[in-house]
Order: structure tokens, then sequence, then C-alpha cells
């Protein structure tokens, strides 16, 4: 009988071992300032290592994007659903698909899935440092 104790104990101990860095690996991958689809990656014509990056941003049902900033400017157009949009110390704003908001470098936001069933879809602009990676584009907040 103890044989068997010990067995399920260990058997708990390496499951939770196992498991734990799978947890962090997926909470890392579902952080929505690192998901999104990189759609066109251009050059900025006299601006040195700088280019313009279109990015396909979706933001589950219930989803926000934690208050984060941009190193640049940064333009959204809403192509599906509505989203919430609220700059640090500014009243939230509720855009719907065909509408647009844009932030400047260093500003504070937020942005929110309004509705609670369908995803809401933007594409994002930014000019950044040529090859920036997704996930250096929005940068959480302090």
């Amino acid at each position: 009988m103890k044989m068997s104790y010990w067995f399920f104990a260990i058997l708990l101990v390496v499951g939770i071992a196992v498991g734990v860095p799978g947890i962090r690996t997926a909470s890392a991958q579902d952080d929505p300032l690192k998901m999104g689809t990189i759609l066109q990656r251009t050059d900025v014509p006299g601006a040195k290592d700088m280019e313009a990056i279109l990015v396909l941003r979706t933001v589950p049902p219930g989803g926000e994007s934690g208050w984060h900033t941009q190193s640049g400017s940064e333009i959204v157009y809403i192509v599906e659903g509505s989203c919430v949009f609220e700059v640090k110390g500014k009243p939230a704003v509720t855009l719907k698909a065909g509408e647009a908001f844009q932030t400047s470098a260093g500003e504070v936001h937020i942005v929110k899935n309004a509705g609670k069933s369908e995803p809401a879809k933007a594409i994002a602009f930014y000019i950044a440092r040529k090859g920036a990676k997704l996930e250096d584009l929005s940068v959480p907040a302090n």
C-alpha cells in the first residue's frame, strides 16, 4: 500500500514540474500585444532605418490589450466588431467597424473588445525601426 502512495506522490510532483512551464508558455503566447499578423512592411522614404508596418490584430470576445504604449505613432482602423479605446486620464470611447483612432509615442492606452461573443479585428499601422518584431511594436505600460 505504501508503494502506491509513493508512486502517486511522485507522479503528482512530476506532473506539476512538467505542467507549470507549459502554463507559463501558454500565457506568454496569449499575450495580446504579441499577437497579430504582419500584413506588410515597407521602407519609409527619407527616414533611414525606419519602416511602415501594417498589422492585423484580433481581440477575442471580452479580451483586452492591457495598458500599453508605442514608441512611435500608431493608427488603428476597426475592421470587424467594436472596441473600447481609452487613453489614460481621458474618457473611454467605443468605436465600431469603419472607425479609427490614433495614439502618439508614449501615450498610455488600452483597447478592449466591446463585444462578448465575437472577436474584434483591426488593422494597425506603425512607423518603427526597420526589422522590429511584432512584440516590440506595443510595450506594456509600467
